[in-house]
């Protein structure tokens, strides 16, 4: 704790005990906010159960705060697994438990399930996060748990981090940006004749099959639109032997909190909805999150996923579509890597240097990968 400012700090196991004025308020105060970080959105997560201390994710949300007034906070977790992170430690965890040491339960700071960079030192100015940086180290310290792990902050906040002491890993996503584009088939003029040809085959294929798309926002879906998307989510989970993390109380909620940054897409064919997509949006981005399908058509999940939502933020010039974790079958469909970076501190002294030296020699692969694949460019040259 800071005292020269008179930070309280506070860990806090619910959202309830901030209230969404003072959430949102701090939110608001952020450069690189996203719809993810909403009181919104995080407090479904947990008052649904999907993200909960039963699904091992327990909610310790360290703030700080001067007087009544939030003046910084990190999400953070006490993780008791390694599930819907998307940046994997399984390998770590062995190391760990062949040794016969604790891995779990972890620290770790994320969006539950969520893939996606934006801010993670929530703070009102620098002083203040740098006290929010303090007292996770004192928290970790006191905590005793095998490690913290910050996931997919912005590279001036893993900067932040490393110079606190973390190690910081870099990985690969794949986002389009939007040009200023007129319409898809302006877009499509800029891509490689390879390219442009299998996309206008694709989406040949889904109109030939008859189908149809119906896009709602959040505000225009009902409850019976959501109970045939959740349908969709968890059918595709189970053709793939998997379990959904987000139960259906989760998406009603969102749809009933946050409907200005939801756009559902729904698919039909001979009368009958047949596949679904969720995306997040807001001024500058849209994100790809949940898809589903309850009949096979070829090329529908591309259509559905990635050319409905394109079409989506050409319309509404939003800048950014970034398209989730991997798949590097998106750089054809226009979509260019982005290195990504989360921030890894370990107690065991042995064990901190062996992942170090391995996230060295990992980066240096990173940066390779990250140079092989701009150089497969989908875009014409010039």
């Amino acid at each position: 704790m800071n005292a020269e400012a008179h930070y309280r700090t506070r860990i806090i196991s619910s959202l309830a005990e901030v209230g969404r004025p003072a959430w949102d308020a701090l939110l608001a105060a952020q450069a690189d906010a996203t719809p993810f970080l909403s009181y919104a959105f995080l407090h479904a997560l947990h008052e649904s159960g999907s993200a909960a201390r039963d699904t091992g994710w327990e909610p310790q949300y360290l703030t700080l705060w001067q007087g009544d007034t939030l003046k910084a906070a990190l999400p953070l977790y006490l993780k008791y697994h390694s599930y819907g992170e998307y940046v994997f430690d399984w390998a770590w965890a062995e190391a760990y438990e062949r040794h016969g040491l604790p891995y779990y339960p972890k620290l770790l700071s994320a969006i539950p399930f969520t893939p996606v960079s934006g801010g993670r030192l929530l703070a009102v100015d620098g002083a203040a996060r740098q006290a929010l940086v303090q007292a996770l180290q004192e928290l970790q310290e006191a905590a005793q748990t095998s490690s913290t792990h910050v996931l997919y902050p912005p590279a001036a906040q893993a900067q932040t981090l490393a110079e606190a002491g973390f190690m910081l890993r870099s990985g690969v996503q794949f986002h389009w940006h939007n040009e200023g584009y007129r319409d898809f088939a302006e877009f499509l003029a800029t891509l490689e004749r390879k390219k442009r040809k299998n996309i206008l085959a694709e989406r040949r294929k889904v109109g030939e099959a008859g189908v149809t798309f119906r896009h709602l926002r959040g505000h225009e879906a009902g409850e019976g639109d959501w109970r045939f998307f959740h349908r969709c989510y968890r059918h595709t989970y189970a053709a793939h032997h998997s379990t959904p993390y987000l139960n259906l109380d989760f998406f009603l909620r969102i749809a009933a909190e946050m409907p200005q940054h939801l756009l559902l897409t729904i698919a039909r064919r001979d009368g009958k909805a047949i596949a679904s997509s969720l995306v997040v949006y807001d001024d500058d981005a849209l994100y790809g999150r949940y898809w589903g399908a309850l009949e096979e058509v070829p090329c529908l999940h591309f259509e559905t996923a990635y050319y409905q939502p394109l079409e989506f933020c050409i319309d509404n010039r939003i800048a950014w579509f970034e398209g989730g974790a991997q798949g590097e079958h998106k750089m054809a469909r226009g979509f260019l890597p982005q290195k990504t970076w989360s921030a890894h501190w370990l107690a065991h002294p042995s064990f901190a240097d062996a992942v170090e030296r391995f996230l060295e020699r990992e980066g240096g692969g990173i940066d390779d990968y990250l140079s092989e694949l701009n150089e497969r460019n989908p875009f014409r040259a010039g």
